[in-house]
């Protein structure tokens, strides 16, 4: 399976991206661990964390074939060959940049750049993004989500001060969502991160029973 296939159907299964910005690698197996017994299958390190290649390193060889790691923060094609070189399998950046998202495609990555207006929205599809990243979503709200997909029909993932206590309304119009500090912080200890992961699995499939989705 291609990591574009792996990506879909890990977001399916459990449509929440821990965001683990500011993870060292001491702290790379036991948080991934913590993660993979909580239910979510998708990774991002930012590379404004410290030593992020090693990290994304440890966590691609560590969680192979049973989660998919990525990087964010990435804001150049040549950030995006060291995100390949350590292992990275997506790349996530704040902003649209459409450098970087043919860099991501053509290094055979899921592109996932950030957003804000309809018409970041349509270059970042233009240029060939999987996935179209809104932020910072808590400001804006699942409204502002909904108004955009009147025009916009991409798969959206709400990133940004999102909390177990608006994940639910974000994923009534979104097809994902990425949480970072309310699922992860640095030093946070890992069975605190696998009880958030579990806290957030268990809203997904609250989720899914009250849509009859799979």
């Amino acid at each position: 399976m291609n990591n574009q296939a792996s990506f879909q159907q890990f977001l399916q299964e459990c449509p929440v991206v821990a965001i683990l910005r500011g993870i060292t690698p001491p702290e790379v197996p036991a948080v991934c661990d913590a993660l993979f017994q909580g239910g979510i299958r998708l990774l991002e390190i930012p590379l404004n964390s410290p030593q992020p290649e090693q990290s994304i390193a440890l966590a691609a060889r560590h969680c192979s074939g049973r989660q998919l790691v990525g990087a964010g923060t990435v804001l150049s094609p040549a950030e995006v060959q060291l995100v390949r070189a350590a292992g990275g399998q997506f790349v996530v950046s704040p902003n649209t940049d459409a450098a970087v998202i043919q860099a991501t495609l053509q290094a055979g990555l899921v592109s996932v750049p950030g957003f804000m207006t309809a018409s970041e929205a349509f270059t970042a599809l233009q240029a060939g993004a999987n996935y179209l990243k809104l932020f910072p979503a808590g400001q804006f709200g699942p409204g502002y989500v909904r108004d955009l997909q009147a025009v916009i029909k991409a798969p959206i993932l709400a990133v940004g001060g999102i909390t177990a206590d608006n994940l639910e309304s974000f994923l009534a119009v979104c097809s994902g969502a990425g949480v970072g500090s309310a699922l992860y912080s640095p030093g946070r200890p890992a069975a605190e991160v696998l009880a958030r992961a579990r806290q957030l699995r268990n809203l997904v499939t609250g989720i899914s029973h009250k849509t009859g989705a799979p």
